[in-house]
């Protein structure tokens, strides 16, 4: 089992999940979050006075999954949250070593 954990822009969240939707992967957790990379921030201007953003505005999505759709998972990520340009985000890869589903008790795979 592995966690994937993308790091996207907002607005391509609704993209993403409904590309994750059409393949029948079921299940993530979204978090809004900041942070910043290469870009390290932006300068914007307001009523005349600049401000200096130093943390962006991300979107942190974690998807449990089983080994043998990893591949999938990210090559759908990377499709649908990509643009090309600087920003478009980050995909981290873990392992699970136990999931439990608290309700029923059930571990492992079938807990996914």
């Amino acid at each position: 089992m592995k966690l994937v954990t993308a790091i996207i822009k907002p607005h391509k969240l609704d993209d993403v999940r409904e590309a994750l939707a059409d393949r029948d992967i079921k299940g993530m957790t979204v978090t809004e979050v900041k942070g910043f990379g290469r870009q390290r921030g932006h300068v914007e201007l307001y009523r005349g006075a600049e401000y200096t953003i130093d943390f962006v505005p991300k979107t942190k999505l974690e998807i449990a999954i089983n080994d043998d759709r990893l591949d999938e998972v990210i090559e759908l990520i990377t499709e649908t949250a990509g643009s090309g340009s600087i920003g478009d985000g980050k995909i981290f890869v873990t392992s699970l070593e136990q999931v439990f589903r608290i309700r029923t008790g059930e571990s492992g795979d079938v807990a996914l």
